[in-house]
C-alpha cells in the first residue's frame, strides 16, 4: 500500500484513491503538522493515534503502525500539496471540514500553538478548498471541544 501511495503522490494526475491511500494521506499530514514546529511530542504521537482510531474504527495497535507508516511517508515527501492532492481526490467537500478539525486538534495537543502549525493549517485549507472562515470555525469548534 505505501509503494501506490508514493506513486499516487508522484503521479500529476492520480487515479482515484482508496480509502487507505486517503487515510495514510490524512495521518502524513498530521505527522507533518505535528513536526512543523520542530518538536514531535508524545502527546502529538498520542492524540494522532487517538484521531486515527475515531476516524477509521481501529484498535490502538493498528493506529500506532498507522502513524509509523505516516511517518516514514512524511520523512520522505517533498512537499505538503501531495498530501492534500491524495485527500481532495479521495474525500467529498463537505467532508474535508473533518480534515481541518483534525489538524486544528494536532496543532493544540501539546498546549502551544505555534506560527509554524497556523501557516500548514492555512495552506491544507486553502489546497483543500476551504476558505479561512470556516477553518476559523473549525479551530471553534475545537477549542469548544477541548474546553468541554
Amino acid at each position: 500500500m505505501l509503494k501506490s501511495l508514493f506513486g499516487l503522490l508522484a503521479n500529476p494526475r492520480p487515479e482515484p484513491t482508496d480509502s487507505d491511500d486517503v487515510e495514510l494521506a490524512l495521518a502524513a499530514l498530521l505527522v507533518r503538522l505535528a513536526r512543523s514546529d520542530g518538536l514531535y511530542e508524545e502527546s502529538e504521537q498520542a492524540h494522532i493515534d487517538r484521531l486515527l482510531i475515531a476516524r477509521n474504527g481501529i484498535g490502538p495497535f493498528e493506529a500506532t503502525a498507522l502513524r509509523r507508516r505516516a511517518e516514514a511517508l512524511e520523512d520522505e515527501a517533498a512537499d505538503t500539496v501531495r498530501f492534500t492532492r491524495a485527500l481532495k481526490d479521495g474525500i467529498a467537500h463537505d467532508d474535508r471540514m473533518s480534515v481541518i478539525e483534525a489538524l486544528w486538534e494536532v496543532a493544540m495537543a501539546d498546549g502551544a500553538r505555534g506560527a509554524e502549525e497556523d501557516s500548514l493549517i492555512r495552506l491544507a485549507a486553502n489546497l483543500l478548498g476551504i476558505n479561512d472562515r470556516d477553518s476559523a470555525l473549525a479551530r471553534q469548534r475545537v477549542i469548544a471541544r477541548l474546553d468541554d
